[in-house]
C-alpha cells in the first residue's frame, strides 16, 4: 500500500503518546445536572482525546468528526507541542490560510495524532465518519489507510450541500462535500438498515387475498444470461408464452417456476393472462433499506437551512456571524441511524455549532434510545455557543414564529404523472404522510417546484419551542497528572480519576466506573486481571502502613476471585514469594506507572 508522505510526519507519528494525562474537571454551574453521561469538553482535542481513553478506550460505537477542511480561507492554527525545531518554526507561522505553503502538510500533522487516538476510542464494532471537499479528501484517504487499515475502509458518501447552483463559481459550482466511513473492523461492523418509506411500503397489497398478507411483484424475465432461462410458459387463461421476451431470459429454471407457481407465489394477473410476476410477500422482505452514497439535500438538509437552524435556536440576527459551513441535523440524524444502536456512545472531537448532540437528543426522543453524546471544543464558544446550543434544545428556547420540517421531496418527471401505477404510488404515499403527521402539525403543505414534489409540516409557536429533554456535564481540562506532584502531595486526584489511568496504563483498557468500589480498593477486571489500587487522595495516608499491600489484604483480595489480580499500592508488608502463590501482583504507586499487560 503506497504511504502518504508529508513534512513532519516523522515527529508526530507517535506524538499522540507523549501527550500528558489530564482528568475532566467538571464545572456544575455550566452543566444540565449533576450526573450524567453526556459530556461537552472545553480544551484542546487532542488532551482531551487522550483524557478519554482511560474510560472510553474501545467503547465509543459511532465517531463523526467536521475538521477544517483547510481551504485556505478559515485561519486555523496548528499548536501542537510537538518538541522539534521544524515544528515550533511552523508555530510563528500561524495562523494557517492561502499564502501558507506548507498548509496541506500541517494539516496533516494536525490531523494525524487525533485519528490515532479517535482509532484507539472506537469500539470493535464502531464506525468512523469523516466529511471533507476535494482540498484535502485524497490525503485524508490515505492517513485513514495507514491508521484503520485500508480493508477497514466502508464508502465514500457524497453529499449534496447546495440546493441550486453557485453562478459565480469560476469554473463549476462545487454542490457536494464527501463523507468517509470507516469501521474498526469492517468484518464486524455492519450498518443498521434505513426505515421503509411509506412508499416502498404502498407497493404492497394483496389484491388476491393471499393469506400470507400484502405482496409486491417483479418480473419474471432478466436481461442478465440464464443457462436455463428459455422456455414456454403456459397461463391459467390457456395462452401461451413461447418464451421470455427478446434479449431476456426467465430468472428461475422451468422447475423452480413451477415449484413457485404451485406456491401460489406467481402473479398472472386478475384474468389469468398476463406475463407471469413473482410474487414477494412483505412479511419476508428485510425490514429496512440499505444506505445508499449518494444523499440528497431534500433527504438529509444543506447547509443554508443548518445556518437558518442555529439562527433560530440562538435568537441571532439574520446579519449576525455564524459557521460558514455548519451541518444540518438531518445529516447527522442519518449518521446515527446507520452508524448506532439505542445505547451507542457518539463522539465528535470538533463539535463547533453542536449539531451531534442535537442529532442525539432528537434521535433518542424519536426511538426512545438512551445514546450518550461527548462533544469536544477548543474554540472560546464553547460555552457561549456549543453548549448553549444543547442547553436550549434540550430544556426548550424561546421563539415565535412558523416552523417548518420536510416530510417527503420527492423527483417528479412526465413519466411519472404519465404513469397510473407510479403517480398512484406516489398519491398513496403522501396520502400515508398526511395520516400519519397531521395530528404533529397544524398543516400539511404540498407543493411541486422546480420537478421536485414536497411535503412539509408546518406548525405555528407562540411563546416556546418544547425542549428534547437530556442533561450533560460542562467539564474543562485539569492540570496534566505529574508523578512528581504527587509525591510532593501538590496534586492528588481523586480516586476515579488516577484509578482510570491507572488501569488504562497497565491494562490498555478503559475502566468501567460503574463497577469501581474505592471503599475495598477494587477497580476493575481486564483480560488478565482483576485490578485494585490502595489510595487516598490524602498524603498523611500515601504515608501511612495503612496503605501498604499486607498479607492479610492480600489474601483478602485473592479469596474474592479466581483469577490473577494486580494491586497498586504505595508501599508493601509482605514479599512477593508470598503473593506468587496467592496469584497476587503487586504494582508500586506511583513510583511505577507502567503497562503490565500488552495488546
Amino acid at each position: 500500500m503506497p504511504d502518504l508522505h508529508f513534512k513532519g510526519k516523522e515527529f508526530v507519528h507517535n506524538h499522540h503518546l507523549t501527550v500528558p494525562y489530564r482528568p475532566l474537571v467538571v464545572d456544575p454551574a455550566k452543566s444540565i445536572g449533576k450526573e450524567s453521561e453526556n459530556l461537552i469538553i472545553h480544551g484542546d482535542n487532542l488532551h482531551a482525546l487522550k483524557a478519554l481513553l482511560p474510560r472510553y478506550g474501545g467503547r465509543v460505537d459511532c465517531i463523526f468528526i467536521d475538521p477544517p477542511y483547510n481551504t485556505g480561507n478559515e485561519n486555523w492554527n496548528y499548536s501542537d507541542n510537538v518538541n522539534s525545531e521544524i515544528m515550533r518554526e511552523w508555530f510563528a507561522a500561524n495562523p494557517v490560510n492561502k499564502e501558507d505553503l506548507l498548509r496541506h502538510d500541517k494539516w496533516c500533522c494536525m490531523m494525524y495524532p487525533r485519528l490515532k487516538l479517535l482509532r484507539d476510542l472506537l469500539s470493535d464494532n464502531g464506525s468512523f465518519w469523516i466529511t471533507l471537499d476535494d482540498n484535502e479528501i485524497h490525503r485524508a484517504r490515505m492517513m485513514l489507510d495507514e491508521i484503520f487499515g485500508e480493508e477497514n475502509f466502508v464508502a465514500t458518501v457524497i453529499w449534496q450541500k447546495n440546493f441550486s447552483p453557485k453562478n459565480t463559481a469560476r469554473h463549476f459550482s462545487e454542490d457536494h462535500d464527501y463523507l468517509l466511513v470507516y469501521a474498526r473492523n469492517s468484518q464486524a461492523w455492519l450498518p443498521c438498515l434505513l426505515p421503509r418509506t411509506a412508499g416502498m411500503q404502498n407497493r404492497f397489497s394483496n389484491p388476491d387475498d393471499d393469506p400470507r398478507g400484502a405482496w409486491s411483484s417483479s418480473d419474471m424475465a432478466a436481461r442478465n444470461f440464464y443457462s436455463e432461462g428459455k422456455y414456454s410458459i403456459t397461463c391459467p387463461s390457456g395462452r401461451v408464452i413461447e418464451g421470455p421476451p427478446p434479449g431476456t431470459y426467465w430468472r428461475v429454471k422451468q422447475e423452480r417456476f413451477h415449484e413457485l407457481d404451485s406456491d401460489s407465489r406467481i402473479w398472472w394477473g386478475e384474468d389469468g393472462n398476463n406475463v407471469p410476476r413473482i410474487k414477494r410477500f412483505l412479511a419476508e422482505v428485510q425490514s429496512g433499506r440499505v444506505p445508499q452514497t449518494l444523499w440528497f439535500w431534500r433527504d438529509v438538509g444543506h447547509t443554508q437551512e443548518a445556518k437558518k437552524e442555529i439562527l433560530r435556536i440562538m435568537n441571532f440576527d439574520q446579519d449576525d456571524e455564524v459557521f460558514v459551513t455548519p451541518k444540518p441535523t438531518k445529516l447527522l440524524e442519518k449518521i446515527l441511524q446507520i452508524g448506532s444502536t439505542e445505547d451507542s456512545i457518539v463522539l465528535d472531537s470538533f463539535a463547533g455549532s453542536a449539531t451531534t448532540a442535537h442529532a442525539v437528543l432528537a434521535q433518542n426522543r424519536r426511538d426512545g434510545g438512551n445514546r450518550k453524546f461527548i462533544l469536544i471544543e477548543c474554540e472560546d464558544y464553547a460555552d457561549s455557543l456549543t453548549a448553549e446550543r444543547v442547553r436550549r434544545i434540550a430544556l426548550g428556547y424561546n421563539y415565535k414564529g412558523v416552523l417548518k420540517e420536510t416530510l417527503l421531496s420527492e423527483p417528479i418527471a412526465w413519466g411519472t404523472l404519465s404513469n397510473d401505477t407510479k403517480r398512484n404510488s406516489i398519491l398513496e404515499e403522501v396520502r400515508a404522510i398526511e395520516n400519519l403527521d397531521s395530528g404533529n402539525y397544524d398543516k400539511i403543505k404540498k407543493s411541486v417546484s422546480n420537478g421536485t414534489l414536497t411535503v412539509e409540516g408546518e406548525k405555528r409557536i407562540h411563546d416556546k419551542v418544547d425542549g428534547l429533554g437530556g442533561d450533560f456535564l460542562f467539564c474543562s481540562l485539569g492540570r496534566p497528572l505529574d508523578l512528581d506532584a504527587m509525591l510532593q502531595g501538590e496534586s492528588l486526584p481523586d480516586y476515579v480519576t488516577l484509578g482510570s489511568w491507572v488501569f488504562h496504563t497497565a491494562t490498555g483498557q478503559s475502566l468501567d466506573v460503574a463497577k469501581v468500589k474505592s471503599g475495598q480498593w477494587y477497580l476493575g477486571e481486564s483480560t488478565a486481571f482483576h485490578v485494585w489500587m490502595v489510595y487516598k487522595p490524602e498524603l498523611d495516608f500515601l504515608r501511612s502502613p495503612e496503605s501498604a499491600l499486607t498479607l492479610s489484604l492480600a489474601e483478602m483480595i485473592a479469596k474474592s476471585f479466581e483469577r490473577r489480580h494486580l494491586v497498586f499500592a504505595p508501599a508493601r508488608f509482605v514479599p512477593n514469594k508470598m503473593l506468587q502463590p496467592l496469584g497476587v501482583e503487586y504494582a508500586p504507586l506511583p513510583f511505577s506507572l507502567h503497562r503490565v499487560e500488552r495488546d
